[in-house]
C-alpha cells in the first residue's frame, strides 16, 4: 500500500493536494503525518523525503517526492488523475504547473491556516492580480470542458492543485468572481475536503513561524482550531 508523508493539516497546502487526490480517487494509502517543529525541521524530513520536505510518497522501495512528481507517478499506474481528453489533459497540465511554480503573492500574503479568520490589512494590486488570474484561469476550464471541476465532469489532479486556495479564500474573506466563487464553494464541499477541515480544526499543534505569518498579514476574526 502507499505510504503519503504529510505534515499539519490546517497549514500544509502542499500535503493537501496529493491526499485530496488519492481520496478522490479513491487509491488507498497509509496516512503518516510527522508534524512540524520548531526551528528547522529540514534534517527530520530527511529520513522519509529527499529534499527534506512534505508530501512525499513511499511505493514500496520507491520514493516520489513533491506535489507534481506525485500526481505523475500515480498517473502513470491509475486512471483518473488527469483528464482522459486530450485537449483538456494538456490544459489541466498546463494549469497545474502555473499553480504549482507562481501565484507567489497570494501564497505570501494568504498563508494556509484552515482554522482561522482573518481580515487582510490590505489588498495590494498584486494580490489582486494572482485572484484575478484565477479567476480568468478558472473560468477557462469551466467553460471549455463544461464543468462542474476545472477539467470536465470528473475531479482530477487540476483541482486537487487548486484546492488549498478554497481554504485560503474561506480564511481571508478573498473575493473572486461569481463563477470562480461556485466552484470553490463546490471544492470546499467535497467530503474529503471537510474531512480534512475536521482534522485541521482537531489540531492542537501550533507552529509559531506560520502563526507570525498569519498574524502579520491582518487582523484575526475568530480562531475556529482547538485549544492549544
Amino acid at each position: 500500500m502507499y505510504k503519503l508523508f504529510i505534515t499539519n493539516k490546517n497549514y500544509s497546502s502542499w500535503s493537501l493536494r496529493p491526499w485530496l487526490l488519492m481520496r478522490q480517487l479513491a487509491l488507498p494509502f497509509h496516512e503518516q503525518q510527522v508534524l512540524l517543529s520548531e526551528g528547522s525541521n529540514w534534517s527530520l524530513f530527511r529520513t522519509f523525503s529527499p529534499s527534506g520536505r512534505v508530501p512525499c510518497l513511499h511505493d514500496g522501495e520507491t520514493v516520489v517526492w513533491d506535489s507534481f512528481g506525485i500526481a505523475e507517478y500515480l498517473a502513470e499506474r491509475h486512471a483518473g488523475v488527469w483528464p482522459a481528453d486530450s485537449a483538456a489533459r494538456a490544459w489541466a497540465r498546463c494549469a497545474s504547473a502555473e499553480m504549482h511554480a507562481g501565484f507567489a503573492t497570494l501564497r505570501n500574503s494568504c498563508t494556509m491556516s484552515c482554522g482561522l479568520r482573518v481580515r487582510l490589512h490590505e489588498t495590494t494590486p498584486a494580490l489582486e492580480a494572482d485572484i484575478a488570474r484565477l479567476g480568468e484561469l478558472w473560468g477557462e476550464g469551466l467553460t471549455r470542458f463544461g464543468g462542474p471541476f476545472l477539467a470536465g465532469k470528473e475531479f482530477t489532479a487540476v483541482d486537487a492543485f487548486f484546492a488549498p486556495i478554497a481554504f485560503r479564500a474561506q480564511t481571508y474573506g478573498l473575493s473572486f468572481d461569481a463563477a470562480a466563487a461556485a466552484y470553490l464553494a463546490r471544492v470546499l464541499a467535497l467530503p474529503a475536503m471537510q474531512s480534512w477541515y475536521k482534522d485541521a480544526l482537531a489540531e492542537t499543534a501550533r507552529e509559531a513561524a506560520h502563526e507570525a505569518e498569519a498574524k502579520a498579514v491582518g487582523t484575526w476574526l475568530e480562531d475556529l482550531r482547538a485549544r492549544a
